[in-house]
């Protein structure tokens, strides 16, 4: 539990890249516990305008407030361009979630300094803290 504490520690304002409305998904569960637990979410979903009462954002290059983490809940071969966008805002770190590997985004991201997460999902990773 090292870089994954040092990550939900780094701050709390979270992007939520593929984050759903419908609360059966467990990219709302998790953003919802998220939250819950005081962090500020950032939904990042192109054909919705609102979630869980907070702006939607296209992408990340769109947020006007720069987000800390990026929570990735996308195709393991759409990690790439994610990567890059959270490189060029500034985030501290790249959380991809469980099922979502890809090791030439993660090593890109930590070249450039970012903390990277793969194959886990923050909600458990918080529950353990």
């Amino acid at each position: 539990m090292g870089v994954e504490r040092d990550i939900l520690n780094i701050g709390k304002t979270v992007a939520v890249v593929g984050l759903s409305p419908d609360a059966s998904r467990p990219s709302f569960r998790v953003a919802n516990y998220l939250k819950q637990q005081g962090y500020t979410i950032i939904p990042v979903n192109p054909s919705v305008e609102e979630i869980m009462g907070e702006k939607c954002y296209p992408d990340l290059l769109s947020i006007e407030n720069k987000p800390d983490i990026v929570d990735i809940f996308r195709r393991s071969d759409a990690v790439g361009t994610i990567v890059e966008e959270a490189i060029k805002i500034g985030a501290k770190a790249v959380w991809m979630q469980e099922g979502v590997v890809n090791e030439t985004a993660g090593k890109r991201a930590e070249e450039a300094g970012l903390l990277v997460v793969m194959d886990r999902c923050m909600l458990k990773e918080h529950m353990k803290l």
